[in-house]
């Protein structure tokens, strides 16, 4: 408590059903001229594009739309957004999607008013200027990107994700309707509700976890280990959904302003060597890592195992993160994730390389327990 802390927080976030009607008095009163609609085709395919761009009709907000980005959003990805918003002279960025949009449209809008090329801003704080205004519209429970100072794009030369921590890409209003989120399918529900379980439980455990944080990541872990198997089941399960989307925007709150782990140094190796879903990878490695770190936590693990529902009174701390590590495993059995990489073509040939790159990932140095190059091998390995 004797510590100062910066908290960040984006000036306004909407939550709740139906939060996207708010946005049109919001566009209004901000007197924007011409917005950059960044998003993805599956998204536009589904018709939720059409949904905003009504409402920015309504507030007679100009826009074009810009659909070009990957799962992994890519260096190429960044610069033709950035080469659509020059070329139109749009003055604010509306981003609609999950993580994946929601990274590009930080990545462009860090671009638009500091310059340079995006490789420039890897690691803490780097850029000099706000970003040009982002209104954030999420549409899955996973990464909060929305909300955080986060963003991470793959460098497609290097085979390398580039995580930003950046106090900057802040967004100025973030939207997290679950009415957006109903009726997505089962494998993304199930693999963005683990990746936020990850932003969680990293988030409770990591080296720079206080009090503030703590609460958040605890309350998230609750809410996310409630929900995710009903959301999973039933797509259309609004109440579901709505702790979901709770669940995942404390978290990124909370990580954002502490930091996460290993499982996300780990993780960001898998995205940028094979293209894979990112919360996929945190959730294969999450249990894994975990138990590498349970012994340095204290009794931090036991308070996961309570928060997900399991009866620790009379267990030992060993036995309590032990029951912790399995109830992780059970979620994630349950909502379908594969039992290992080998599953997702993983190749353990790319495993020495891919310890090196962990190694120097931003997220490494929040990890509760100091890890080895060949502690990482182990893991890996262990994940297959």
């Amino acid at each position: 408590m004797n510590t100062s802390r910066k908290i960040y927080l984006p000036p306004l976030s909407i939550v709740g059903p139906d939060s996207l009607k708010e946005l049109k008095d919001e566009f209004i009163s901000r007197g924007y001229k011409k917005a950059l609609l960044v998003s993805d085709k599956v998204l536009v395919e589904m018709g939720l594009a059409a949904s905003v761009e009504a409402i920015l009709k309504e507030a007679e907000l100009d826009y074009i739309l810009y659909n070009d980005v990957n799962q992994n959003p890519t260096v190429d990805n960044v610069n033709g957004g950035l080469e659509a918003l020059q070329d139109n002279a749009c003055d604010c960025i509306v981003t609609l999607g999950g993580g994946s949009p929601q990274d590009c449209g930080k990545a462009i809008g860090i671009l638009a008013t500091n310059g340079g090329a995006i490789e420039d801003y890897e690691g803490i704080h780097v850029s000099k200027k706000k970003s040009l205004p982002i209104i954030a519209i999420n549409t899955t429970a996973g990464t909060a990107s929305e909300i955080t100072i986060n963003y991470v794009i793959t460098d497609e030369k290097r085979k390398v994700k580039m995580v930003m921590v950046d106090k900057n890409c802040l967004v100025d209003i973030a939207v997290n309707d679950p009415l957006l989120m109903l009726n997505k399918p089962a494998a993304l529900t199930a693999a963005t509700g683990m990746d936020a379980l990850t932003h969680a439980i990293e988030a409770y455990v990591t080296a720079g976890a206080f009090e503030w944080s703590d609460a958040l990541a605890l309350k998230a872990i609750k809410l996310i280990g409630e929900s995710l198997r009903d959301a999973v089941k039933d797509g259309s399960n609004v109440e579901a959904r709505s702790k979901m989307a709770w669940g995942q925007f404390i978290a990124g709150q909370a990580f954002s302003n502490c930091g996460l782990g290993y499982v996300h140094s780990m993780a960001h190796q898998l995205g940028g060597f094979y293209n894979l879903p990112h919360g996929v990878c945190n959730a294969i490695l999450l249990p894994h890592v975990e138990a590498f770190n349970a012994d340095a936590c204290g009794d931090k693990f036991r308070d996961v195992a309570e928060a997900m529902g399991v009866e620790t009174k009379g267990m030992s701390t060993e036995e309590a993160n032990a029951a912790a590590i399995s109830a992780i495993r059970k979620l994630s059995a349950d909502v379908g994730i594969p039992s290992g990489l080998k599953e997702l073509g993983v190749d353990e040939k790319d495993i020495e390389l891919m310890s090196k790159n962990a190694l120097l990932d931003v997220c490494a140095g929040g990890n509760p327990k100091t890890v080895t190059f060949e502690d990482t091998v182990s893991i890996y390995t262990a994940a297959l």
